[in-house]
């Protein structure tokens, strides 16, 4: 079933609201019981949509939506999540590192540079722990995580398909792999740079006031090297299979209750799941151990996002209804005065609601309100395309859930010890640094 956001009313959005607000307010109000029972509160948010759903719908049509948003957005997202995850996890980084903050931004750098080469979330995976573990011994290292996420887990993603998902998206409808590279370079190199610098310049003042730093908790083996290296061949399959599923179109196409799915993006999530199993095969006794690894990050994003997924579905539906749909006043901001789309409409727009929504479905809903065609937008339209894609890529950093490698980190930071700030406090660090850098990105660029 085609759900048409014309005939939705704004009450639809009530469960994804309220599912948001627990995640943001319960982790403070009420730390023991989010704790525990946060895979519960999720689904009982799902379910505050589907039973409605489900009896102004028909079963028919719940089901239909249950296997669409299962089979085309929540497994491929889990399954490739869960890839890299594993793959990256089995990478030990070891060395005498010491998070000084030419160290710190030398690891964004870094990270920010493999991301659009192996996603924000394999980059993210990777370089998060040796990050953590290097600065374990001071006494401010909250901020370094949260810089990290602004970095490495969105803003380095901006330059090609295999960076970020929603440019995933649109490389599978058409737009040129390398035309973001060409389209948001500077943009890119603009925030990277006033990002590393303003992290430097807060950095460098928390470790010149810390003094005397306590104990290592972690002391680290003098020689810099890594193990389990095998998993890097388990990392480009990953890459290699998604790459694969955008490019290789034989045509074949299965159909589940009225869900197309494709034989390449079968073939994909199939060649995903050895991926893991080679990893955790491959990898060595001992070194997932050193890494402190387990599932735990991963089976809290698996179970908040099943129902981000479920419970935004009908929002993603009203913001595709544009002008015919209760968001018909931000659907009226994306044209000028002139009749001409407004380029900074789009950019805050797709931006705004990528802090809150997931990046990939919101870059989506603007690409088709912008028209839906690849060939026009990158040319033409190509101004557009860039606002879409900046504001979904560099928006996504606003809050926790913009994009899931932000609450990965999130989780692994925790587990290591880090007192990593609320919902609400990363959303005054992002307010404070990424927000005013974006303005000036959008003034001179957008």
């Amino acid at each position: 079933m085609a759900l048409h956001g014309a005939e939705l009313g704004l009450a639809w959005a009530t469960p994804f609201a309220g599912l948001l607000l627990s995640i943001a307010a319960m982790p403070l109000a009420a730390p023991a019981v989010w704790h525990h029972h946060f895979g519960k509160i999720a689904a009982a948010w799902a379910l505050a949509l589907l039973l409605p759903f489900g009896l102004s719908f028909g079963a028919a049509a719940t089901g239909g939506v249950l296997v669409h948003t299962l089979v085309e957005e929540y497994l491929p997202f889990t399954i490739l999540l869960c890839a890299l995850y594993t793959a990256a996890g089995g990478i030990y980084i070891r060395g005498n590192l010491h998070g000084s903050p030419a160290l710190n931004a030398g690891l964004m750098a870094l990270g920010a540079v493999l991301a659009s080469f192996m996603g924000t979330t394999g980059a993210s995976m990777l370089l998060i722990r040796p990050l953590i573990r290097a600065n374990d011994n001071r006494r401010h290292n909250a901020h370094v995580v949260v810089f990290f996420i602004f970095i490495v887990s969105n803003v380095g993603g901006s330059l090609t398909p295999l960076g970020d998902p929603p440019l995933f998206l649109g490389f599978l409808q058409g737009v040129g792999f390398l035309w973001t590279t060409e389209h948001l370079w500077a943009q890119t190199l603009f925030l990277l740079v006033a990002l590393l610098a303003v992290f430097c310049l807060i950095d460098a003042w928390l470790y010149s006031r810390e003094g005397v730093t306590r104990v290592d908790p972690t002391p680290d083996m003098p020689a810099l090297g890594i193990e389990g290296g095998i998993n890097l061949l388990p990392l480009a399959a990953a890459v290699g299979l998604v790459l694969m599923s955008g490019t290789w179109k034989p045509g074949v196409v299965l159909d589940l209750w009225g869900t197309p799915l494709p034989l390449q993006a079968l073939l994909r999530d199939l060649g995903l799941v050895a991926v893991t199993a080679a990893s955790l095969w491959l990898t060595p006794a001992g070194v997932r151990e050193k890494n402190r690894f387990s599932w735990a990050p991963m089976e809290e994003v698996a179970k908040l996002f099943a129902a981000i997924f479920l419970t935004m579905v009908p929002v993603i539906a009203m913001l595709k209804a544009g002008p015919a749909g209760v968001f018909a006043p931000l659907a009226a901001l994306l044209g000028g005065t002139d009749g001409q789309p407004s380029t900074a409409a789009y950019f805050w727009l797709t931006g705004g609601l990528s802090s809150v929504l997931d990046n990939a479905p919101t870059y989506l809903a603007f690409f088709n309100l912008a028209g839906g065609d690849a060939q026009r937008l990158m040319g033409e339209g190509a101004a557009v395309l860039a606002a879409i894609s900046g504001g979904a890529v560099f928006m996504g950093a606003m809050t926790y859930i913009g994009n899931a490698p932000n609450f990965m980190v999130k989780a692994i930071a925790e587990e290591r010890g880090v007192k990593m700030p609320s919902f609400g406090g990363y959303l005054l660090w992002s307010g404070a640094v990424l927000l005013p850098l974006l303005f000036v990105m959008a003034w001179l660029w957008m």
